[in-house]
């Protein structure tokens, strides 16, 4: 039997985090154990994932087995799509450089801003009555 070779990497956004293993194969997606376009459900997303693929010319000849958790289904496609781009960098370190350049290597620090106490959400304030 032959040994596969997986390249494994982790990826998080807002409240989600994705571990993703590449394996060489025919190119074959699978998210928590669906179809990608199944689990996600908006194409958009699906091709949000993809962009990391596309870009480094792997689409079609790698397999993507996913674990998604937390969050929506937004934050996971982000987590998903930053898992790959660093399973690729394990798989091929020349890819680091392209990748880097389109941003796919930079995780996004963007979160949910936390409630303040004496107001209704994080930013908004009760009305004001000046009489």
């Amino acid at each position: 039997m032959e040994e596969k070779n997986i390249f494994a990497a982790t990826g998080r956004r807002k409240e989600s985090v994705a571990r993703v293993s590449l394996i060489s194969g025919k190119g074959n997606i699978t998210v928590n154990g669906k179809q990608v376009s199944d689990y996600l459900k908006r194409e958009s997303l699906v091709e949000h994932i993809k962009e990391p693929l596309l870009l480094t010319d792997t689409f079609g000849r790698l397999d993507l087995e996913c674990k998604s958790t937390g969050g929506g289904l937004t934050g996971q496609a982000g987590a998903i799509r930053l898992a790959i781009s660093r399973a690729l960098v394990v798989f091929n370190p020349d890819y680091r450089i392209t990748l880097r350049k389109s941003g796919f290597l930079t995780r996004d620090p963007r979160a949910v801003e936390r409630k303040k106490y004496g107001r209704p959400k994080a930013r908004k304030r009760f009305q004001y009555s000046k009489r």
